[in-house]
């Protein structure tokens, strides 16, 4: 099998040795996203809803570049840098995410994450 890259100016652009996401057979691996506004390069981070709505925005549209939906995804990663915020982002994730085809998932409290935002998800995608 062959690994190809998916990219999408509709998301942040990789600042360093990696890809937005990677299609590999059948299952895509997004990486990380963090609330960069694509068109603007600036951060959406008013709130932690602001920041986790950038985020999914953001994965949705490399998600659309692999021909893919939320409803492919089987396996999310939500990192925070305070556990505090979970109600606020589970709630703004929740309505970009289908109840009866929601992945598996994790959310993990971090000490810090790129840009000191407060918000990072990834994703695995089954097409």
């Amino acid at each position: 099998m062959e690994k190809k890259i998916i990219f999408t100016d509709k998301a942040p652009a990789p600042i360093g040795p990696y890809s937005q996401a990677v299609l590999f057979g059948n299952t895509l691996y997004t990486s990380g996203q963090i609330a960069l506004n694509p068109e603007t390069g600036h951060l959406n981070d008013h709130t932690i809803e602001d920041e986790t709505h950038q985020v999914m925005k953001n994965l949705k549209a490399v998600l659309d570049a692999a021909e893919m939906t939320f409803e492919n995804v089987v396996k999310t990663t939500i990192f925070l840098t305070d556990m505090e915020d979970f109600a606020r982002v589970n709630t703004v994730y929740g309505s970009y995410i289908d109840e009866k085809t929601a992945p598996a998932r994790e959310t993990v409290q971090v000490s810090v994450l790129p840009k000191n935002v407060n918000v990072e998800i990834s994703m695995v995608a089954i097409h």
